[in-house]
């Protein structure tokens, strides 16, 4: 069974929001949004090769799945930018759902992690400016 069928598999059971597999290798979340990765990314744990499944990526993830050197991500719902960093960092990519943008968890806007990187175009400045909104958003 290939990493990504795998992944999508795990993530599908329903207990995970985001999954990444490289053969017997497997790393779970239940958290949501771009947590999970930031704290892989933070812990150093590089997971290059690694196939990823994901229930939402926008672009502020997927520029966390560049830096972590991920080979593929399959995403339940993906938005029209972060397709666009897979395909300049050449990451394989597949999903169930497109959208123009990832939305915020109460339908009102933009979700903010899209919104932060929206003018963005480098992985590191992504990263930076992710951080930063998340902790003006824990401060309110």
């Amino acid at each position: 069974m290939s990493n990504i069928i795998k992944a999508k598999e795990i993530l599908n059971s329903g207990k995970y929001t985001c999954v990444l597999v490289d053969g017997d290798s497997v790393y779970t979340s239940t958290e949501r949004g771009v947590k999970p990765l930031l704290t892989w990314l933070d812990d150093v744990i590089y997971l290059k090769g690694y196939s990823a499944a994901d229930k939402v990526v926008g672009k502020a993830a997927a520029f966390l799945y560049v830096l972590l050197g991920v080979e593929e991500v399959y995403a339940s719902v993906i938005s029209k930018p972060s397709v666009e960093v897979f395909q300049t960092y050449g990451i394989k990519f597949s999903y169930d759902t497109l959208v123009d943008a990832i939305k915020n968890r109460t339908d009102t806007g933009f979700c903010p992690m899209e919104q932060a990187v929206k003018d963005i175009s480098s992985p590191s400045n992504a990263l930076k400016a992710v951080k930063e909104t998340l902790k003006n958003l824990n401060t309110k």
